[in-house]
């Protein structure tokens, strides 16, 4: 049959059960990487649809009214600050999720006061 020690097997068999208990799946540095890039990706979108449907906004307005640079240089600085606040709130949930993910119960926000 085998030469090898049943013993061996069993302790390795008992290291892949104890490693499938804890839950813990170490990510990959380059799933890791990959995962802030996108995140990275995605805020950047944030605030250039933003900036882009309020040049949209303005343009299509001045067109309209004849009102040449002025309203779309406003909605474009409306569209800004819209992109940005929604960069933030995607910043907010980003720093939410990675400290649950860290702490579970820890992780709650200490503004609050608990």
């Amino acid at each position: 049959m085998s030469d090898h020690d049943p013993s061996d097997r069993l302790q390795a068999l008992e290291e892949k059960i104890a490693a499938a208990k804890t839950g813990k799946v170490e990510k990959h540095h380059s799933e890791e990487h990959y995962s802030q890039a996108q995140l990275a990706w995605r805020m950047v979108i944030e605030l250039v649809a933003g900036l882009g449907i309020g040049f949209g906004i303005g343009y299509g307005l001045d067109y309209l009214l004849g009102t040449t640079p002025w309203l779309m240089v406003l909605f474009v600085f409306f569209g800004l600050a819209a992109g940005v606040k929604t960069m933030m709130r995607s910043a907010e949930e980003i720093q939410r999720t990675q400290l649950s993910e860290q702490g579970g119960e820890d992780g709650k926000d200490k503004r609050d006061g608990d």
